[in-house]
């Protein structure tokens, strides 16, 4: 997790589709809840859940679909019974509420972007 120091750039992955062997869209026997597993052409495998793969579909359209978002950042919240709709985990990623200059910022010392003149 980030702790507002510089990561260790081996922690980063970038993946291409040059990198991706397969994925596997699959609902595990006796579950309700779709499952995504992605497979690398180095053979690691990265399995997430519904809720996570949600998560990133909502910040995805967030950020592409909108005519001025340039970024979003969810961070991952536990919601009270009363908070969330019947059915969805209790562990959800929700909009940080952060703007997007400080998540450039921090994405400048994460991955050491530059901003285009």
């Amino acid at each position: 997790m980030y702790s507002g120091a510089i990561m260790d750039q081996n922690r980063i992955r970038v993946y291409r589709n040059a990198d991706i062997k397969r994925v596997v869209a699959y609902i595990p026997p006796g579950h309700r809840h779709t499952r995504i597993l992605i497979e690398t052409i180095d053979g690691d495998i990265i399995v997430f859940q519904e809720a996570t793969i949600a998560g990133i579909v909502r910040a995805y359209v967030n950020v592409s679909l909108h005519p001025q978002r340039q970024a979003v950042e969810l961070v991952s919240r536990v919601m009270l019974p009363r908070e969330k709709k019947p059915g969805f985990a209790r562990d959800q990623l929700i909009e940080s509420g952060r703007s997007e200059k400080e998540i450039f910022e921090e994405l400048k010392n994460i991955i050491f972007y530059e901003e285009k003149s």
